[in-house]
């Protein structure tokens, strides 16, 4: 029996290097972007989305391979795309000039739209393939070019839509890093990006050793532990967001990382060659999908309506609402995750 002291040590250290990481490369993304004219349009943006994705991306595909904890990797994403909702409840806590629903775009919509039919795709498949009849393309799922081609069509929806006025909003953020050179931030960049590299390809094999030694299921392991671990660039680089007064950019930013997530799943899946990724996991994952659905529809709600008031002068009954789903997720996952 391993070190249970040693185990929660080194999970907090995933966590720890992860979080520094992702401030790190969101902050250097974000001058290579400026610096190499890339912020005068879409391209910048999708950039800093993908880069808080980067640990997802990492874990799931070190996941999949050398740790071969396919049930962490699935874990990961679709606890991610929970976990990245939850932090709605967050900002809403947070900003207290208003609710943060009533400063979002509406463009957000059109992403938590293409979410919910992207996350809910997953999670039908999930279904689909538990009998293991279903006939697949080689080792891959049928359902991966499906999401890949889906989350292309998402992406070009959002450009066609967002391209005047995020062109205009890069514009206002010109020169925020002067004295930083795009020679040095691409050094930052790769040292910071090899950290969570690093971090990302260890945590699989802890959260493993975590979930042996507190009897706990893998499912439920990379849903809770390992989808909050690597969704702390999100959360540093969407309250930042918040700070700056960038309300919009920081809800953008969690539904983009959504979308990115599932084509994370894709990825997944073509590097899992024992077969389709969705057959061999527990089919306790679909609760997080079913869940991020609501979650989703609820921020499309919230995102329409603009509710105003706030219970007990906390947050929206809409963020109370996402809240109890995300308890409501984790604790089913910890009673029948297996």
């Amino acid at each position: 029996m391993q070190n249970i002291f040693f185990i929660w040590l080194s999970l907090f250290a995933c966590l720890a290097v992860i979080g520094f990481a992702g401030v790190k490369l969101s902050r250097y993304g974000d001058v290579i972007a400026e610096k190499s004219g890339l912020s005068r349009g879409w391209v910048g943006l999708i950039l800093l989305a993908s880069v808080t994705s980067l640990p997802e991306l990492v874990t799931g595909l070190s996941s999949v391979t050398v740790a071969n904890v396919p049930d962490i990797a699935v874990g990961d994403i679709m606890g991610s795309c929970v976990f990245n909702l939850l932090i709605i409840v967050v900002l809403d806590f947070l900003y207290r000039k208003e609710s943060v629903y009533t400063r979002a775009r509406q463009g957000n919509v059109i992403s938590a739209g293409y979410g919910i039919a992207l996350i809910g795709f997953v999670g039908f498949n999930m279904l689909l393939y538990r009998d293991g009849s279903i006939p697949s393309l080689g080792h891959v799922g049928l359902y991966t070019p499906v999401i890949l081609l889906l989350y292309l069509l998402a992406m070009r929806s959002l450009y066609r839509y967002e391209q005047e006025k995020l062109s205009e909003y890069v514009e206002e953020l010109e020169e925020k890093h002067p004295d930083t050179s795009l020679q040095q931030a691409v050094r930052g960049y790769a040292l910071a990006a090899l950290g969570v590299i690093a971090a990302g390809v260890w945590l699989p094999y802890v959260a493993k050793d975590l979930a042996t030694v507190m009897q706990w299921e893998q499912s439920f392991v990379g849903t809770l532990f390992v989808a909050a671990i690597t969704s702390a660039p999100e959360v540093v680089v969407t309250i930042a967001a918040l700070r700056m007064g960038a309300v919009d950019l920081a809800i953008g930013n969690l539904f983009g990382s959504n979308l990115f997530n599932i084509a994370i799943l894709a990825i997944d899946d073509i590097a899992y060659t024992t077969g389709p990724l969705l057959a061999g996991v527990a089919v306790s994952h679909a609760t997080s999908a079913f869940s991020a659905m609501m979650m989703s529809g609820l921020a499309v709600v919230g995102l329409i309506l603009r509710p105003v008031s706030r219970v007990f002068r906390t947050v929206s009954w809409i963020s109370l609402l996402l809240l109890v789903i995300y308890l409501l997720n984790t604790l089913f996952l910890y009673l029948y995750g297996h």
